[in-house]
């Protein structure tokens, strides 16, 4: 079992940048495909990207590919999200979350068993 915590959301101006961090309180995150996700006010909870356990495969949503990367460190067992360029669209509440096994579909909420609290990110046009 894992237990996640973000941080590194705030607010920030159209075109500026932001770094989420997603750490384990308990747990070992290597042992987890990892995704962020983030819900707009009135919408539903949507797949941002997602991570392997060594980090060799990445997954973007298309709104979001060349301007966010993730990215993680086992060793310190935290993920990141680097988003840069942002926009007003990408204002909203982002979850990192934990998902077991191999091969499954990582764009489905539903895969991941273990979830942030979440962070705020506003972004001001």
């Amino acid at each position: 079992q894992v237990q996640l915590v973000e941080s590194g959301g705030g607010l920030v101006q159209a075109g500026g940048s932001l770094r989420l961090s997603c750490a384990a309180s308990r747990g070992t995150l290597s042992s987890y495909t990892m995704g962020w996700f983030r819900q707009a006010p009135g919408e539903e909870r949507a797949f941002v990207a997602s991570i392997t356990r060594n980090g060799g495969t990445t997954d973007y949503v298309d709104s979001v590919k060349g301007r966010f990367t993730i990215s993680r460190d086992n060793a310190k067992n935290t993920v990141y999200l680097q988003m840069n360029s942002l926009n007003s669209e990408d204002t909203a509440v982002y979850y990192c979350a934990a998902a077991s096994g191999y091969f499954r579909e990582y764009r489905d909420y539903s895969t991941y068993s273990y979830w942030g609290q979440g962070t705020h990110v506003t972004v001001s046009s």
